[in-house]
């Protein structure tokens, strides 16, 4: 018999913990919403979600996905050492795009039709830089499975950036103050966490010298830079791209109303999806690398995830118009018709979020690379389609969510028939 993974005493006493902080910073973060809609409105939330959109495409590569790999090594001398390259990788790339920016910038907003952020390009570098110092502290914490600090600084994190909104937005609420937020937000964010390693029990532990050289690290691990970064770049693009493409066919009140429609709807695959792939993770690794089976964890994983999204989800798809102008208020009862296709995209991101997890631990980055590339030629069709046909943003939006659905229901196929053929699941009953 299966026995859920969440009701394995280690398992479920980490989950409950990331969860718990995830959801005590959502719960604030929504709190708070409701009065900063009414406040901003939807073109200053068009604003950020240009701007969040640009850096979501370039963050991947700033560190070029070597943070990941800091779960991966047995010695903790080594995921110090991959740690250390990462910082020395963010801070060059950073500097490359600031100089980029400083350079071409203009040109490059012209070409993307988001001109309206021009004043806050030179914002971007450093927002990769603090996003990356904080993918780092984050995968050590992973690593040595302290997802207490994370849970807490989740928490302090949302109080201090929401209350900041709000008292910033009662005497000024444009886009400006959420950009620069949104880029504070990633610096004190990275902070917390790094303070949370420091004053941890297991900062510094073992060997202060890395036993293995950067150069050797780096290329260890090189399927990260030449898989796994451009999977991520393609797939922050995709989900960059209805923000760029709304922007560019309807304008930023479109953009707004998508904007928030997303954040919400990211809600429960942050809260629970992120809380067990988070614990997932290292657990599903450490299975593969002892030659046992992980393909009853992850199908275990994936059907509880599906248990509890498909209610809220359901929810969401026959009542989201009138959720949507209860809550946030009447201009924004267009976001809750968005909200019934987006809520069939999002439950898949949800149900699949172990699945994503399983990837570098089962060597398919290639193959994911590979359906990203092929995902983002459906998505722009989808919402080209959409403008070009019938000139609604709806039909965009209700397009590119099918697809959406498609592409993630392809990546589970696979990602379950390989973890079914590692080693350790050469003979039935194997846990």
């Amino acid at each position: 018999m299966w026995s859920v993974p969440m009701l394995n005493s280690n398992f479920a006493r980490n989950v409950a913990i990331v969860a718990s902080g995830t959801a005590a910073a959502q719960a604030i973060g929504m709190a708070f919403t409701p009065f900063i809609t009414r406040l901003y409105g939807p073109e200053a939330f068009g604003l950020l979600g240009v701007f969040t959109s640009l850096t979501g495409v370039l963050v991947p590569v700033a560190a070029l996905t070597y943070p990941i790999a800091i779960v991966l090594p047995k010695e903790d001398s080594d995921a110090r050492g991959i740690a250390r390259l990462s910082l020395y990788i963010a801070f060059v790339v950073s500097t490359l795009v600031a100089v980029a920016l400083y350079v071409g910038g203009e040109k490059l907003l012209t070409l993307l039709d988001s001109q309206t952020i021009a004043p806050y390009v030179m914002l971007i570098p450093l927002f990769m830089l603090f996003a990356a110092c904080q993918q780092i502290a984050r995968q050590w914490l992973i690593r040595k499975k302290q997802f207490s600090i994370t849970a807490r600084v989740a928490v302090l994190q949302a109080f201090i950036i929401n209350s900041a909104k709000s008292g910033f937005g009662w005497f000024n609420p444009v886009g400006a103050v959420l950009i620069l937020l949104a880029t504070g937000g990633q610096a004190f964010h990275a902070a917390m966490l790094w303070i949370g390693i420091r004053k941890s029990k297991h900062y510094q532990n073992g060997e202060k010298r890395e036993s293995t050289s950067l150069k050797v690290l780096a290329k260890r691990h090189r399927d990260f830079p030449i898989y796994r970064m451009p999977q991520m770049l393609v797939n922050s693009l995709s989900l960059s791209l209805p923000v760029l493409l709304l922007s560019s066919f309807f304008g930023p009140t479109v953009v707004g109303l998508y904007t928030l429609t997303r954040k919400v709807l990211w809600i429960p695959v942050t809260l629970i999806g992120q809380s067990i792939s988070t614990v997932f993770y290292p657990q599903f690794s450490e299975k593969i690398n002892s030659g046992k089976c992980g393909k009853n964890l992850l199908v275990k994983s994936c059907i509880t995830l599906g248990l509890i999204g498909f209610f809220p989800f359901l929810l969401l798809f026959i009542f989201g118009p009138e959720l949507f102008s209860l809550v946030f208020g009447q201009d924004w009862d267009v976001s809750g018709e968005f909200a019934r296709w987006m809520a069939l995209w999002l439950f898949f991101v949800l149900i699949t979020r172990p699945v994503i997890a399983a990837i570098p631990v089962l060597s398919l980055q290639g193959v994911f690379l590979f359906l990203e590339f092929f995902a983002l030629i459906l998505r722009a069709s989808a919402i080209s389609i959409g403008y070009f046909l019938a000139n609604s943003a709806m039909l965009s939006i209700g397009l590119f969510s099918l697809v959406n659905v498609l592409v993630y229901l392809v990546l589970m196929a696979i990602v379950l028939r390989k973890s079914g053929v590692t080693p350790g699941c050469s003979h039935r009953g194997t846990a």
